[in-house]
């Protein structure tokens, strides 16, 4: 059955006091947050990978925090650590040799994982494989990136939905969405890092799509509405109007394919996540 979920990718900040937050001092953002929205995209334990024998896994008492903050009806969308998603370290100097990682697709750092997020598991509405940009040095070609998530995903279990975010416009053809309708998997979305447009992939290979995906609201350039913001996320300074309109078009038809949909939205988008949010459901309302 459609279901439309539209949250925003992290909540803690500050500068939404008076757009979600009422508490004038910081309280707990997250169970405030769950007043306004029934979904959100925890980011944070993407960042797990710090050397070869250091990858860090989501806190316990973190995990419960969090599941105890919301209610029943609230679905998180979950970043996978990138310790299990980078091919290779981040290099810190154009100069410098890449550096294998040695827990790429690591089924064991993948087990631990899930069993780490076992008090939010009945919270869980997918999890979300992201890949940065695969250069041939990091990836061979496109078939070799589908082969190693075919043998990764046939020895794991995971009981959520799995959607697969590329950063690679070329990776975005029929074998690909072929592949994960039989792996039963989804894809995710993105607007922004330099990928097609959302709208214009949907247009191309929106018949591939079942049951569920997520669309991430990135924007085109987080250093510059970085700069422009000053870090103050509570205003509209960035307008994607056309981005907008086109988003809502792609709703409505993805309504109509009775899918579940997660849309996250990031401050980079246009300055306000929970602006964007609004000005969103006011162009679906409009639609109606």
């Amino acid at each position: 059955m459609a279901a439309l979920r539209i949250g925003t990718c992290s909540w803690k900040y500050d500068s939404w006091r008076g757009l979600v937050y009422s508490a004038a001092d910081k309280n707990n953002y997250l169970r405030e947050y769950a007043q306004v929205y029934d979904t959100v995209e925890i980011d944070q334990w993407f960042w797990s990978l710090f050397g070869n024998d250091n990858v860090v896994l989501p806190r316990p008492e973190v995990v419960q925090d969090y599941a105890a903050s919301v209610g029943d009806n609230f679905r998180f969308s979950i970043k996978v650590p990138n310790s299990i998603t980078l091919t290779h370290f981040y290099n810190k100097g154009k100069g410098n040799a890449l550096q294998p990682n040695p827990h790429f697709l690591s089924t064991a750092i993948f087990d631990r994982f899930i069993h780490s997020l076992q008090p939010l598991h009945s919270k869980i509405g997918v999890l979300i494989c992201q890949f940065e940009y695969l250069n041939r040095q990091k990836m061979a070609s496109p078939a070799l990136f589908l082969d190693s998530l075919r043998n990764f995903f046939q020895n794991v279990t995971a009981p959520f939905p799995i959607a697969i975010e590329t950063r690679n416009p070329n990776y975005l053809n029929q074998q690909y969405f072929e592949f994960l309708n039989e792996n039963g998997l989804y894809h995710c979305f993105v607007e922004g890092y330099y990928m097609p447009p959302v709208f214009e992939v949907f247009r191309k290979f929106g018949d591939y799509l079942r049951d569920l995906t997520v669309i991430r609201l990135m924007g085109p350039d987080r250093q510059g509405i970085e700069a422009k913001s000053q870090k103050r996320w509570d205003r509209i300074l960035e307008p994607q109007d056309a981005a907008l309109e086109a988003l809502a078009q792609m709703i409505d038809e993805l309504m109509h394919k009775n899918l579940r949909i997660f849309i996250n939205v990031n401050n980079h988008f246009e300055g306000s996540a929970p602006l964007t949010i609004r000005r969103i459901r006011a162009l679906l309302e409009n639609r109606r």
